[in-house]
């Protein structure tokens, strides 16, 4: 059924399929709330290697009394004498840098399965 409009203001009613057409049409559509992140904690700065390996009781006690800023010098320090020692090392066999790098990662994976790196 098709309703004519005039000029007046229309004071009839809609019926049928012209009514549930026009609601379809002018009614708004809904709105869907935006997908949200789940809010994360703030990320924690732990040692991974804390508790894992042999001397790790060792150095993290050492680490509870010095300081950890002491002992992240005293451990700077520490690394950069072995690197240096390595280097010696492979100059003295006449290794090249490859082998070198090679053997400071050996060096790394050794700490941490130890628990130097604690």
């Amino acid at each position: 059924m098709a309703t004519s409009v005039s000029a007046s203001p229309f004071l009839g009613t809609w019926v049928g399929e012209d009514h549930a057409l026009f609601h379809a049409k002018a009614a708004p559509q809904p709105l869907v709330p935006a997908k949200r992140r789940p809010v994360r904690g703030r990320p924690m700065m732990k040692n991974v290697n804390e508790g894992k390996g042999i001397f790790a009781p060792i150095v993290v006690t050492t680490r509870n009394i010095i300081g950890k800023k002491t002992f992240n010098q005293l451990r700077g320090k520490a690394i950069a004498l072995h690197s240096q020692v390595i280097t010696e090392f492979c100059k003295s066999i006449g290794a090249d840098s490859k082998q070198k790098q090679g053997l400071i990662r050996l060096a790394k994976k050794n700490g941490e399965w130890l628990g130097f790196l604690a």
